[in-house]
């Protein structure tokens, strides 16, 4: 008896390694929510927010504790992503403006390269669904970058509004139940280059992006896919389909977190029905942290500090999730990770030659993903608004600049660094630079060298706006 125990245990240890090699092309499953917080689902310590399908996949894959974005808001961060370079290299990050808006001229640069463009280059089909945010007009849609179809709303939600938009959320943000008109918001609906439908009925927006993330699915089945879903929400203005009661959950907030956790799960169960789930890495993470100021429209960063717009862990550090039933290695991970490994990650895994002259910001997580081995990356530099703030290695985390942690305003230079234990000091309370005077100097040698190499990076990309 004993013995047939031990040949059980050793061979669920193999099963994934097994399945990998036998998988030369998996599919790619990529979700974006938009200012989800570090506390927001049940797998990350909400002890209100059901998130049942998010915590089943964390279980049966991987939780990533220690996961960062390219950029506190939301353009860069999605320029990091799909390009796996901090955004200033492409100049998708500015000191004028946060990110894009419906009169800006320009968009994520040609010159650039993305996950889809890359994939593509081995036969892969690629689709982006949702919020995209890396320029609206013709020559920066999505299919300018590698993707062979669009559906979605081109920047944010909130975007593109009446008068009556933002006064109403003024009021009613204090309010957990409030939902706006979603008329006073002209935002529009996309469909490849076309506008198909503006306003678009934000109330169905999320149930529409899953129907078409699941069409694409069974559609391309057949053949290796690279899937990019980028939720609008909840990012505010916040809503729901008008059949879900939102009293019975404790906020609109919570309504709409489950709402993109049904959304996962629809999706995961779409690929276990086509008989590819074991073919498959999906992941799912968020953009940047919660918008503080819309209070119980804004969620949550749990025990880390600050949230949206900062270069605080609240700001910067996302829930993050990896699964694969035929990839991914069950752990929880407590190493730092960042969107910025996703692409040489999704190269590695599709074989995808990186081109030698592309310098990128990140490194594969095949071996942590698959072998469960320790993640390659060791430090990570906080970046935002075209000015570095911060830098992490190992533990330790030196802040040079901040800005207000709930409002993201009055950025201001520190006169005396300051530097967290972020193992024993998650919320950044106790600044422990005095005492660690040869460790500030050592890493401030570390953010010297780090910007010296940043020297040859893309103008501002941002502030340019139609005349």
């Amino acid at each position: 008896m004993k013995n047939i125990l031990l040949l059980i245990v050793v061979v669920v240890q193999l099963q994934s390694p097994i399945l990998l090699a036998q998988t030369d092309s998996p599919n790619i499953v990529l979700i974006f929510a938009d200012d989800l917080g570090y506390g927001d689902l049940g797998v990350f310590g909400n002890p209100e927010i059901k998130t049942p399908h998010l915590d089943q996949l964390a279980q049966e894959g991987q939780k990533w504790t220690h996961f960062y974005v390219a950029d506190p808001v939301c353009t860069p961060s999605r320029a990091g992503l799909l390009t796996g370079r901090y955004p200033i290299r492409s100049g998708m990050t500015s000191k004028k403006r946060a990110v894009l808006f419906p009169d800006s001229s320009k968009g994520l640069p040609h010159s650039e390269t993305t996950i889809a463009e890359l994939v593509k280059t081995v036969g892969y089909t690629t689709a982006m669904i949702g919020k995209w945010h890396l320029g609206h007009l013709p020559d920066y849609l999505p299919m300018q970058h590698g993707f062979d179809s669009y559906y979605g709303i081109p920047y944010s939600n909130d975007m593109d509004a009446n008068k009556k938009g933002p006064s109403a959320y003024k009021e009613g943000r204090n309010n957990p139940f409030f939902q706006p008109d979603y008329r006073d918001y002209n935002v529009p609906l996309m469909q490849n280059d076309k506008i198909i439908e503006r306003p678009v009925n934000q109330s169905t927006i999320t149930q529409r992006y899953t129907d078409q993330a699941i069409s694409f699915i069974e559609e391309n089945k057949e053949k290796p896919f690279f899937l990019y879903l980028a939720h609008s929400m909840p990012h505010i203005p916040l809503f729901v389909p008008e059949d879900i009661d939102i009293k019975a959950y404790s906020s609109l907030y919570a309504a709409v977190i489950h709402s993109i956790d049904s959304s996962v799960g629809k999706i995961a169960e779409a690929l276990k029905l086509q008989g590819i789930a074991n073919e498959t890495l999906l992941i799912f993470t968020s953009d940047n942290g919660p918008w503080l100021s819309y209070t119980t429209h804004g969620g949550s960063a749990g025990p880390l500090r600050a949230g949206k717009g900062t270069t605080f862990e609240g700001g910067q550090r996302v829930p993050t999730v990896f699964w694969g039933p035929g990839i991914v290695t069950p752990k929880v991970v407590r190493d730092m990770g960042a969107t910025l490994d996703l692409l040489p990650t999704v190269c590695e895994l599709t074989g995808v030659s990186v081109p030698k002259d592309l310098k990128l910001d990140g490194s594969s997580l095949v071996s942590t993903l698959t072998k469960g081995e320790k993640s390659s990356r060791e430090d990570f530099y906080y970046w935002a608004f075209g000015e570095l703030h911060a830098y992490r290695k190992g533990a330790w985390k030196l802040h040079l600049k901040q800005r207000a942690p709930v409002n993201y305003d009055n950025a201001f230079i520190l006169e005396t660094p300051e530097l967290y234990n972020l193992r024993s000091d998650i919320g950044e309370r106790y600044d422990v630079a005095a005492k660690n005077t040869a460790l500030v100097g050592a890493m401030k040698n570390d953010i010297a060298m780090h910007l010296e190499g940043m020297k040859d990076t893309l103008p501002d990309q941002l502030h340019w706006r139609i005349k």
